[in-house]
């Protein structure tokens, strides 16, 4: 009997230790089973590796025993060491993080981690080396291993712009005949290439008849995008987005790009998307178009996206009907927001309510907390300007007596509310206040991008004061109002009521359908806010055949003789001497005569006298004469959106 236990005992020993063996480095292990089990062997060879035990019900039900045994003892020891720890070493995780890159954080191998694993409710045979982990299954493994969690956001926001950008291919559009390749292509091309993701090159405008596509992929050469025609690997599709030609071909190619590197989303596990468009319904309030990457949404997930998040109450698809669940690449509509998301924010699914609150809130505070540090930045430099300035006027007046120092503080007083009434004025009219309203958020984050390229600050400042989505409504006429600005709309409404009270409050409200046509009055604005330029107009010149000089009075007066080559010379009007190309005087003329009588106008071909207002002046044979008259030019902008 006691052999019998005896074996027993040593056959549960082997099969613990096996058992570790198999799941810590199973690939491994199989890896060298296959070198020997080649095709050398019999294939009787193979059977040996049965387990005995999994024939015998009793001898498996005593293992399992065995198993809930060892693992309640693991238990106790790995909670007394817990105990016994005094100081806890700190880990530096994030969510999504690999086996490897966990390991590599708390300074342990691979085998470590998946020792930490066994214990949970993962298929530890069914995880690599480069498989990623979720938030539960992390902090599970950084706890059995007695370390402290830190949570790097950095590597958070890097990871999921990655990951965003590994899972979508990367469409860019060439602009073509002679506009090239534009700015904003160079620096998506570049944020590709960071990225590692495959490109589809769509190459639009091709309806035109001075389109040159070649002339964009020869551009893209000098980018290292080469075109399959260049014997490269980039697919290039001619497409016009006005008549929808090849728009099939390019989806086409993205497709088969796709199946070539064959990406396949998870239809299992929470729900992972990106918002592609928000906006309000007046029926359903807020709604978001969303692409599903990961898991399959369903009526009653909650979600989270921003700082806003949404218990799905309905969804539908882009034809409008109704659906009960959408699985990964499905285009979907999503009904049941609390606030609107923006366009472009991770959708991830959460387990609760509760759970859902507490994400939104942490997100709000952090952005919270960065904004209280950006403004106490601004608070200490404006601090430490203040401090200066005091110092500055403290030694200023540390000599003066104090009837003085009363009496100089007064005149500059005085001074600066002068000059603070001149520059408020000259900053009304050289400031231009703008609040956006769009339909969608992509069209308004659209218009807010093309504005940031705004570089003629110089000329008159432009300030958002606020943008959103929806129609305009009577908060932003009173902002208007306030900050006497003016409201852009794109494809959105006014009301009656609404434009009325604009107009008795003096607020322009302008509605656009095309982006563009938005941007040329924007322009046609700021251009407005402009002071007028003063442009010559020529309207007579003649040149100079022979200097003299006439006495008035004590006086000589150098006196020109002029053929009029030109036009007219009118006495009323303005002149100017040029000598070898360059203006040396400008102004206006004392005298003009023919002959010796006084005139107000010479026509083309007489010949004149004339004296200059400035008397130092000295005339040359050769020297012109142009008659000219200032005439006042709206000014346009020096700012160029780019289209």
């Amino acid at each position: 009997m006691n052999q019998k236990l005896l074996k027993l005992e040593n056959l549960l020993r082997f099969h613990t230790v096996f058992r570790q063996l198999h799941s810590l480095g199973q690939r491994r292990i199989l890896a060298q089973w296959n070198h020997v089990f080649s095709s050398a062997y019999p294939v009787w060879t193979a059977q040996l590796c049965i387990r005995p035990w999994q024939t015998d019900p009793l001898i498996g039900a005593a293992l399992s025993q065995y198993r809930l045994l060892v693992t309640k003892k693991e238990e106790r020891s790995q909670k007394s060491q817990l105990l016994s720890t005094k100081s806890k070493k700190e880990v530096e995780v994030w969510i999504g993080m690999t086996i490897e890159e966990l390991a590599r954080a708390m300074e342990k191998d691979i085998d470590y981690v998946y020792e930490a694993l066994m214990n949970t409710a993962i298929d530890i045979d069914s995880l690599e080396a480069h498989s990623r982990l979720d938030e539960g299954r992390i902090k599970e493994v950084v706890k059995m291993t007695g370390m402290k969690l830190k949570w790097s956001k950095l590597k958070q926001d890097k990871i999921r712009e990655n990951k965003d950008a590994v899972r979508s291919l990367s469409a860019f559009w060439g602009k073509a005949a002679d506009d090239g390749v534009m700015k904003q292509t160079v620096e998506s091309i570049q944020h590709a290439k960071d990225a590692q993701v495959p490109i589809v090159l769509a190459i639009n405008k091709c309806d035109k008849a001075e389109a040159d596509p070649e002339k964009v992929k020869k551009e893209l050469l000098a980018y290292d995008v080469v075109c399959e025609d260049y014997g490269g690997d980039v697919q290039a599709v001619h497409v016009s987005a006005l008549t929808g030609d090849n728009l099939m071909a390019l989806a086409e190619a993205t497709i088969a790009l796709a199946e070539i590197l064959e990406l396949k989303a998870d239809p299992t596990g929470p729900v992972e998307g990106t918002v592609i468009e928000s906006f309000t319904d007046k029926g359903r309030g807020p709604v978001t178009t969303a692409i599903i990457q990961r898991g399959t949404l369903r009526k009653g997930s909650i979600l989270v996206a921003g700082k806003s998040w949404a218990k799905v109450r309905l969804m539908f698809d882009e034809n409008g009907k109704i659906i009960h669940e959408a699985c990964p690449s499905t285009p979907v509509g999503i009904v049941g927001w609390r606030d609107l998301p923006s366009a472009g924010d991770e959708i991830l699914e959460v387990e609760s309510e509760p759970r859902a609150r507490a994400v939104v809130d942490w997100r709000k505070y952090e952005l919270e907390q960065e904004k209280n540090k950006e403004d106490l930045k601004v608070i200490e430099e404006k601090r430490k300007e203040h401090q200066e300035a005091h110092q500055k006027a403290r030694e200023k007046y540390s000599n003066m007596h104090w009837k003085e120092r009363s009496f100089l503080k007064y005149q500059e007083k005085k001074e600066q509310k002068s000059s603070k009434s001149k520059e408020k004025e000259e900053r009304d009219s050289h400031v231009l206040p703008v609040i956006i309203k769009g339909d969608v958020d992509g069209s308004v984050e659209a218009i807010v991008n093309i504005m940031h390229t705004y570089d003629a600050s110089h000329e008159c400042e432009l300030e958002l004061v606020h943008f959103g989505v929806g129609d305009v409504s009577e908060n932003d006429v009173n902002l208007a109002e306030t900050f006497r600005g003016v409201i852009y709309g794109f494809n959105v409404n006014a009301g009656n009521v609404i434009q009325k009270s604009a107009a008795k409050k003096g607020v322009k409200i302008k509605l656009h359908k095309i982006i563009y046509r938005l941007i040329e009055d924007l322009q046609e604005e700021l251009s407005s806010r402009l002071p007028c330029i003063l442009e010559e107009h020529p309207i007579g010149e003649a040149s100079i055949l022979a200097t003299f000089s006439v006495t008035e009075g004590k006086k000589k007066v150098p006196v020109a003789g002029c053929r009029v080559q030109k036009g007219q010379l009118e006495k009323q009007k303005k002149f100017k001497l040029i000598r070898n190309g360059d203006v040396i005087w400008k102004g206006s003329l004392t005298s003009l005569k023919h002959h010796k009588d006084d005139i107000s106008v010479i026509k083309t071909g007489m010949d004149c006298g004339l004296s200059l207002s400035e008397e130092k002046i000295e005339f040359q044979v050769g020297d012109e004469i142009v008659c000219y008259e200032e005439k006042e030019v709206p000014a346009k902008t020096s700012w160029d959106p780019g289209f």
